[in-house]
């Protein structure tokens, strides 16, 4: 057993291997699918920043599968996932419906990392009836609100574009050398290298562009449009994304429900012992309402037929 299996508590066989998928038109990613109880509604996890589905989330796999049939995918040019064009917010969005889409799923719970919950209040708003509920964990709704901050982002954007040519395809030609490499999880003696493996399958010109483009988005105007059962859980000592942010968004989205965890912006790993049991009563508690909505929104229709 390694030190960091130690720290984290993670059980043999926590990270489950995946698989390479195609969405047409779009591009292939490396998406787990974990079926959960018979019958259990389907619960989309979306990672952050520089990191990949399973580095994000594994701690949380174990007690999430006992509820959910959980789905997590690489998003666009981090670890395996899809490689086309720049990376946007707004195509992260839009992988959403065509990851059910190849799955057969009509909606989904989606729950996300910080970028993750960027992009699922955005696929929220361009496909409502795709999604079932959001849990939205250490998000912003806007980025660019102070001096420092519009600084960093544009820093960032030039950078990115600075070194376009050759990073781009020594992004790709690594992306490919992922595809034919051993993704299963190692054996326990290998599980540090495995975890460092994931962190260094971003590349930094890919991270760079992701910074530079989410730093555009702005949900300040659209926010109270959420009608979708909606829990924030808020990282009290996060000192990447302000919590005063965290908390002005949550107040933002009608009936939006708090959860707080006293820990910063890498929670979800390095803190997994104070950030997973929240995660679970977030994602319990919005399932129970989206599945209140629905039997209210049944009857509702029954009711009109009988009339």
């Amino acid at each position: 057993m390694t030190r960091l299996r130690t720290r984290f508590g993670v059980p043999e066989g926590a990270v489950p291997a995946g698989r390479m998928i195609d969405l047409p038109n779009r591009g292939t990613t490396y998406l787990v699918d974990i079926p959960g109880p018979p019958g259990a509604p389907a619960l989309i996890l979306l990672h952050g920043v520089a990191c990949t589905a399973r580095l994000n989330w594994f701690p949380a796999l174990t007690a999430l599968s006992e509820r959910f049939r959980v789905l997590l995918f690489d998003q666009r040019w981090h670890g395996r996932g899809i490689r086309a064009g720049s990376f946007r917010v707004v195509d992260c969005a839009d992988d959403i419906p065509a990851v059910l889409d190849a799955l057969g799923l009509e909606s989904a719970l989606c729950a996300g990392y910080s970028l993750g919950g960027a992009v699922t209040l955005l696929a929220a708003r361009r496909h409502p009836n795709r999604m079932r509920g959001l849990v939205l964990c250490a998000t912003p709704y806007r980025f660019r609100e102070t001096l420092r901050e519009r600084a960093f982002h544009r820093t960032y954007g030039a950078f990115a574009e600075s070194v376009r040519p050759c990073a781009e395809r020594a992004a790709t030609a690594h992306h490919d050398r992922l595809r034919t490499h051993p993704v299963s999880q190692s054996a326990s003696g290998e599980f540090t290298r495995w975890a460092l493996r994931e962190l260094r399958s971003t590349s930094g010109w890919s991270s760079a562009m992701a910074i530079a483009d989410i730093g555009e988005f702005d949900a300040t105007a659209w926010l109270p449009e959420i009608a979708h059962p909606t829990a924030v859980v808020i990282t009290t000592r996060d000192h990447a994304i302000p919590v005063r942010r965290q908390l002005e968004m949550a107040t933002m989205i009608p009936d939006a429900a708090i959860h707080l965890v006293n820990a910063g912006h890498t929670a979800c790993v390095l803190r997994a012992d104070r950030f997973v049991p929240v995660l679970v009563r977030a994602c319990d508690e919005v399932a129970g309402r989206s599945a209140k909505s629905s039997r209210s929104l049944g009857r509702g229709q029954l009711s009109c037929r009988a009339e």
